[in-house]
C-alpha cells in the first residue's frame, strides 16, 4: 500500500484510509481464486485428472467457463442496475463472495469421474466471483478523486497481485509437502481449493467490516423490473457514453488475450515446455511478483500521462510477449515471456478498470462496471474458446493457438485510438 500521505490526496473527501484499505483486500482475497484455480493449478488437475487428458480435455474446460460467462453477461448489468437503485453493492458483494467462497470449496470432492461436480462448481464459483468483481469495482469511483483513480485502481490490483502469491505460496507448500504425509502431487491438489477458499474469507472480511456504503436508496420499494428500466434508459442515451462504450470494446478485444493467458497459462507450459506442477507453480509465482510491480507502478503513470496512453503501452507489450512466447523453444525465452505477460497483466487490467471509472457517471457506477462485465466475460468466452479450438482442430498445436491470440491485442489497440478520453470524462461529469 502506498504511504498515507500519498493516500491522503488521492482520496474523496470523507474517505477514511482505512476502507481503501478494506476495499484492496478485496483484489487480495479474489485474486487467489483466479490465481490457483483458473490459472495455475486447478485447471490443468482438469485437465488431466478429472477430465483424464481426453481429446477434448481442453475444450471442456473452456467451455465450463464460457458457460458461467454468459451467466455473467446476461446477469451481471442488471445485478449492477439493481445494486445503484437499492443502495445495496456491499449487500450484493457480500452474496457473490458466499457464493465463490462455497463452490470453491466443493472442489474439494473433484476427482476421476466427478466431471459434472467440478463443470458445475466451477460456474457457480466464477460466475460469482465474476459478480464480485464487478460490484468491488464499483466502489472505486466513491473512493478516488476521478484524477487519482488511476493510481488508487493500481493499489488495489497490486495489493490482489500480493493475495495470489499468499494463496499460491500456500498451495506450494501443501503440494510440495505431499511426498511427507505419503501423497502424490495429484492426490494433494483437491486441498487447494479449501486453502483458496479460507484465504478468500480471511482477506474479504476486512472489506465487509470498513467498507461503507454511500449510495443513498432511491426512496420506495425498488423492484428487479426497476433495473431493467435503469439499462433500458440507459441504452435510450448510449450516444452520450461513447468513450465508455469504445472502452467496452476495447475491453472485449485486450481482455479475450488476458484471459486467454489467465486460463491457459499452466496448460500452455505443462503441454508445450514440458513444465511439472511444481515448476509452473513456482512461474506463477514469479509472474505475480512482476504483475504486482507492473499495476502498482503503471498506475501513477496512468495519472501521469493518461489511461489511454498508459493502455496502449501495456497493449504493445501483450504483442510482444505473444511473440515471444511462440518463438520461445528454451524454459529461459519462456521465462522472459511470462513475465511480461506479468507486467503487461497487472497494468492493463488496472488501465480498464481505471478508464471505466473515469468514464462512469458516479449514480451509474455499478451498472456501468455490470456493462464492462459483459464486456471482458465476453472476452473470456471469445479469447479461451478461440485457443482452445485452434488447439482442438490442430491436433494440439498450442504454439498456434498462442500466435492467434495476438490478433485480440491488435483489434483492442484499433478501437482504443478512437477514444477521446477529455470526452468520455466530460460525458461522465454531465450526468
Amino acid at each position: 500500500m502506498p504511504p498515507m500521505s500519498a493516500a491522503s490526496s488521492a482520496l474523496n473527501p470523507g474517505v477514511a484510509k482505512r476502507e481503501v484499505f478494506a476495499w484492496s483486500m478485496y483484489d487480495f482475497a479474489n485474486s487467489g481464486y483466479t490465481t490457483v484455480v483458473l490459472t495455475a493449478v486447478f485447471n490443468a488437475y482438469f485437465v488431466s485428472v478429472v477430465a483424464q487428458g481426453a481429446p477434448w480435455a481442453t475444450f471442456a474446460w473452456t467451455a465450463t467457463l464460457a458457460v458461467s460467462y454468459l451467466l455473467v453477461m446476461a446477469a451481471g448489468p442488471v445485478i449492477g442496475a439493481y445494486a445503484d437503485a437499492r443502495g445495496a453493492k456491499k449487500r450484493v458483494l457480500f452474496l457473490a463472495t458466499a457464493g465463490c467462497i462455497v463452490s470453491t470449496a466443493l472442489l474439494f470432492g473433484a476427482g476421476p469421474g466427478t466431471l459434472a461436480l467440478a463443470c458445475a462448481a466451477v460456474i457457480v464459483s466464477n460466475f460469482c466471483y465474476a459478480i464480485g468483481e464487478n460490484i468491488a469495482a464499483a466502489f472505486l469511483p466513491e473512493l478516488a478523486r476521478p484524477a487519482a483513480v488511476g493510481k488508487v485502481s493500481g493499489w488495489g490490483w497490486a495489493w490482489g497481485y500480493v493475495g495470489g502469491l499468499v494463496a499460491l505460496g500456500a498451495c506450494l507448500a501443501w503440494i510440495q509437502t505431499a511426498p511427507w504425509r505419503g501423497q502424490t502431487t495429484g492426490e494433494a491438489v483437491p486441498m487447494t481449493n479449501l486453502i483458496t477458499a479460507v484465504i478468500y474469507a480471511a482477506g474479504a472480511a476486512f472489506t465487509f467490516l470498513w467498507l461503507k456504503e454511500r449510495k443513498t436508496p432511491v426512496a420506495g420499494n425498488v423492484r428487479w423490473a426497476d433495473a431493467f428500466a435503469r439499462l433500458a434508459a440507459t441504452a435510450r442515451a448510449a450516444r452520450r457514453y461513447r468513450d465508455l462504450l469504445l472502452v467496452f470494446a476495447c475491453g472485449t478485444c485486450y481482455q479475450a488475450g488476458v484471459a486467454t493467458v489467465i486460463t491457459l497459462a499452466a496448460i500452455y507450459a505443462q503441454q508445450v515446455m514440458g513444465f511439472e506442477t511444481v515448476d509452473t507453480l513456482k512461474l506463477i509465482l514469479i509472474v505475480n511478483v512482476t504483475a504486482c510491480v507492473g499495476a502498482f507502478a503503471f498506475g501513477y503513470v496512468q495519472d501521469a500521462i493518461g489511461k489511454k496512453r498508459a493502455l496502449l503501452l501495456t497493449l504493445c507489450g501483450w504483442i510482444a510477449m505473444v511473440v515471444t512466447a511462440w518463438f520461445a523453444t528454451t524454459r529461459p525465452l519462456f521465462w522472459v515471456a511470462a513475465n511480461l505477460a506479468g507486467l503487461c497483466m497487472g497494468s492493463s487490467q488496472s488501465a480498464g478498470r481505471a478508464l471505466v471509472a473515469y468514464f462512469a457517471p458516479p449514480a451509474q457506477a455499478a451498472e456501468m462496471f455490470g456493462l464492462f462485465g459483459v464486456a471482458t466475460r465476453l472476452a473470456a468466452v471469445l479469447g479461451p474458446l478461440t485457443y482452445g479450438t485452434v488447439s482442438w482442430v490442430t491436433g494440439n498445436d498450442h504454439r498456434l493457438a498462442m500466435l492467434v491470440t495476438g490478433v485480440f491485442f491488435i483489434a483492442a489497440i484499433a478501437v482504443l485510438t478512437q477514444v477521446d478520453e477529455a470526452r468520455g470524462r466530460a460525458a461522465a461529469e454531465a450526468q
